[in-house]
């Protein structure tokens, strides 16, 4: 019987899955949301277990709703689907925030990307965020002011 609690409590703990760092960096973060995502059980399953990259993921607007395109999902080999690995999934948000998104990212040098996967209230969430891609300036520029920050704090440490 403690088992069983324990896993209870191990499921409705919010943790984020997997992060983005790549967007992170090569993006600057104009807006973000969250926005559930629909899965297949194996799926679910698989990117509870962490076998899931966003890397060169994106997202894309169609008939006034959200994709997300190019997510690696790893399949369970005990599940024998026709999917794709990476197949487009539907992405669950209200219509308010689709109709910002949508024309926000229609601004030059906007788009939509995945920022991490977590999970709340037990269910499976995807942070989106509005972006604006990064000049090679723009990433030294980035680099530089980080170590001049940590210049002075090491600086008053001493």
């Amino acid at each position: 019987m403690g088992d069983f609690r324990n896993f209870k409590e191990k499921m409705e703990k919010d943790r984020i899955i997997i992060k983005n760092k790549k967007a992170l960096r090569d993006f600057e973060i104009i807006d973000k949301t969250e926005a559930g995502i629909v899965l297949k059980g194996y799926e679910a399953k698989s990117i509870r277990n962490g076998k899931v990259s966003l890397d060169g993921s994106f997202i894309k607007e169609q008939n006034g709703e959200f994709f997300i395109n190019k997510m690696f999902v790893a399949q369970n080999p005990s599940v024998h689907s026709g999917d794709s690995e990476k197949r487009k999934r539907k992405l669950l948000m209200h219509k308010n925030e689709i109709i910002k998104f949508s024309t926000k990212e229609k601004e030059k040098g906007l788009t939509i990307i995945p920022l991490d996967i977590h999970t709340a209230n037990n269910k499976i969430k995807v942070t989106i965020a509005l972006a604006k891609h990064r000049s090679l300036y723009g990433n030294r520029r980035k680099i530089e002011e980080k170590r001049l920050k940590e210049e002075t704090r090491n600086i008053r440490r001493s």
